[in-house]
């Protein structure tokens, strides 16, 4: 089978994103952000996944990290739709638990060209490193919209806010690792015959 593959460029007077993924990788990443914990959540996305993963973005970070993330989610989102083509042979479901010391966390999701996002956790703290806290439901609103995914995530429990959201992309990872998989046994994974 031959590799699933997109290159993705998005461009506006707030953002500039350049990106690579092939969905058959090893799980190699080359991120910058110029957002140092975003960059750190992708790159565990991308090892966690097994998706190889290039972006170079930059933003308006003298206003805020917003358009940043919010526009790398939705190019990510792009490239994986494309990447992913028909859905031919893919498992389509992915579920994961990821604990991280006193934090459970809990992704899933359906690869089902229905796009659906249902995010349930809470944060204490505004920022963690530069990135606002509450730019982790954006991004994953923004994938999930672009790649045509059912997304559920879930923080069960836990205190320390980097804990969560680092658990939260690591589990992410694991449920799309799950879901993209693909056998020339399972055809297309829905009785319509398509998805």
């Amino acid at each position: 089978m031959v590799d699933r593959y997109s290159k993705k460029e998005r461009i506006t007077k707030e953002t500039s994103v350049e990106l690579e993924i092939n969905l058959d990788g090893s799980g190699k990443s080359e991120v910058n952000t110029q957002i140092g914990f975003f960059d750190h959540m992708l790159t565990l996305f991308s090892f966690h996944s097994k998706i190889d993963l290039k972006i170079k973005a930059k933003g308006d970070l003298e206003v805020c990290d917003h358009h940043t993330v919010e526009d790398v989610g939705i190019t990510l989102g792009e490239a994986f739709k494309e990447a992913i083509g028909n859905k031919e042979g893919i498992n389509r479901y992915g579920t994961f638990y990821v604990p991280m010391d006193e934090t459970l966390a809990l992704v899933s999701l359906d690869i089902s060209n229905r796009p659906f996002l249902v995010f349930d956790c809470d944060f204490k703290r505004e920022m963690v490193g530069e990135m606002a806290t509450e730019m982790v439901v954006e991004f994953f609103r923004a994938f999930a919209f672009n790649a045509g995914i059912t997304l559920h995530l879930k923080v069960l429990y836990g205190e320390n806010d980097h804990h969560k959201i680092e658990a939260l992309f690591k589990a992410f990872g694991r449920a799309l690792k799950e879901a993209k998989f693909r056998s020339e046994e399972n055809g297309i994974p829905s009785t319509k015959g398509s998805l």
